[in-house]
């Protein structure tokens, strides 16, 4: 049953995250949190549990983006490579912040950030192309930053590294090629670094540190394809009220950790 529930619950994560258009984390993080306080496992290591698997489930679902985009030849390899340079860096950083957080502080950061995301969507605040992309050093180093924050977030790093790119006036398809191609490496050093942070804690015996492998599993056999049921969806349904009711969702999601954690 417990597989079962997960792949439900990896169902509609990958539903809605086809359907909205964003990275799976922002749905899988809160949805863990409520499905382990549910069975009444992690303690006040939920929301630490919940983002390490959120994390090793992106690790799977990136690399179809990345065959897509890559098919396309939409992908910048080398701004890619330059900006995961820091990000491998800057993502085992955020698992050990994340680590020396308590739980109540960690689920309270998520909902600030869940209330960024809406605020984001409710008013399209989508930095302008008035830049242009830094040297190679300052590349790496922003990488390293949305690394840290994906790290803590339990994020692919989309919501992070689109809006920097566009702020540079990199074209908004070629943009959202690199995110995705930097994807992959968040969830692998973040997934791998949430599994030894954890390893000295208490946790159930079908954790891997801070990765529950049931979650992981049923999720990421789930949400692959329905992520394509969901796309299909959204080209069906009006783009505008779809992401005000996303971002009512988030708004939801921030005021539940911000004021009524777990």
């Amino acid at each position: 049953m417990t597989w079962l529930m997960y792949m439900v619950l990896g169902a509609f994560a990958g539903t809605l995250a086809g359907l909205f258009g964003v990275g799976g984390g922002l749905i899988i993080v809160p949805v863990l949190i409520f499905s382990f306080n549910l069975q009444g496992i992690g303690g006040d290591l939920v929301a630490h549990m919940a983002v390490g698997t959120s994390l090793a489930t992106i690790m799977f679902t990136s690399l179809s983006a990345i065959h897509t985009h890559h098919g396309r030849r939409a992908i910048d390899w080398p701004l890619a490579a330059m900006l995961s340079a820091g990000i491998v860096i800057g993502v085992w950083l955020g698992g050990y912040t994340a680590d020396k957080m308590s739980g109540l502080a960690l689920q309270r950061v998520i909902g600030l950030f869940a209330w960024l995301m809406a605020a984001q969507m409710l008013f399209n605040l989508m930095p302008k192309g008035s830049g242009r992309l830094p040297g190679k050093p300052v590349q790496a180093a922003i990488g390293g930053v949305i690394g840290w924050a994906s790290g803590i977030f339990g994020i692919g790093g989309g919501s992070l590294t689109v809006p920097f790119l566009s702020w540079c006036s990199v074209p908004m398809q070629r943009a959202v090629a690199v995110s995705s191609a930097c994807g992959f490496p968040i969830a692998l050093v973040g997934a791998l670094s949430y599994v030894v942070h954890g390893l000295d804690q208490n946790m159930p015996d079908e954790a891997w540190g801070y990765v529950y492998l049931p979650a992981l599993i049923g999720i990421s056999v789930a949400s692959m394809p329905f992520a394509r049921v969901g796309a299909i969806l959204a080209h069906k349904l009006p783009a505008a009220v779809l992401k005000r009711a996303f971002a009512v969702f988030l708004l939801l999601v921030g005021a539940k950790f911000l004021f009524f954690p777990a």
